[in-house]
């Protein structure tokens, strides 16, 4: 690339070799739906092999288009922020195209509502993090995927019979982003997210369902949960 140009230029050049690639291309307009995706699952929606996928997603990586998140054994990318995903939606109106939607596998009821360890995961505990960040309770904590409690969420939830502060004497983190298998987006982990699910447990707002992971929410249980957290 030529140095004598701007940096602006050479910035913007470089971004656009990196999405000029059809490949490239279209493991980011996948992700264009907010659900993050395996290395293995855009190497098959980009048409391409395992190893020219992993030169793919380092790119993007690099000009600062794709984050990776790690759980466990597996690997995660999405957009790395909602800039990125507001460019590559102008990009696709001006070329009048699609993003390629997200279509889960996992069967209806565990998808629903299950149990992540000692925590709750499924549509459920997504659209319960997302409301909790919406109404204000659940704040970002400096590090990426930590949360604290703002003053009303502390207060929304002793008011609930939680023990905040004991839960944040324990030696685990205290709330964070756990990416969730079947949505793949996030739902809420640490010591929060397992006394949120005892809570509904205790509270009978949930069951869980014998010899599985599902969780079943009651009619009462569905209707305590939009009460306690202004909806889903």
């Amino acid at each position: 690339m030529d140095d004598k140009l701007p940096s602006a230029d050479r910035g913007l050049a470089q971004l656009a070799g990196a999405i000029a690639e059809p490949a490239r291309a279209r493991m980011l307009c996948s992700l264009l739906d907010g659900h993050a995706r395996t290395a293995t699952e855009l190497a098959a929606l980009a048409e391409v092999g395992a190893s020219t996928a992993s030169a793919h997603l380092s790119r993007l990586r690099e000009d600062g288009l794709l984050s990776m998140l790690a759980q466990g054994k597996h690997r995660y990318y999405r957009l790395a922020n909602a800039n990125v995903g507001l460019a590559l939606e102008a990009l696709l109106v001006v070329a009048g195209v699609a993003a390629t939607p997200f279509t889960p596998t996992t069967p209806d009821r565990l998808r629903h509502a299950r149990t992540c360890y000692d925590h709750m995961a499924g549509s459920v505990a997504v659209a319960l993090h997302d409301q909790l960040h919406a109404q204000g309770w659940l704040l970002d904590d400096g590090g990426e995927g930590e949360y604290c409690l703002s003053e009303a969420g502390a207060a929304g939830m002793a008011a609930l019979g939680i023990d905040v502060p004991q839960l944040q004497r324990q030696r685990r983190r205290f709330a964070c982003a756990c990416l969730d298998w079947s949505e793949r987006r996030a739902h809420l982990g640490g010591a929060l997210g397992a006394a949120l699910l005892q809570l509904m447990l205790r509270q009978r707002w949930a069951e869980r369902e014998l010899d599985s992971r599902a969780l079943r929410l009651t009619p009462d249980g569905e209707r305590r949960l939009l009460a306690a957290f202004g909806g889903r």
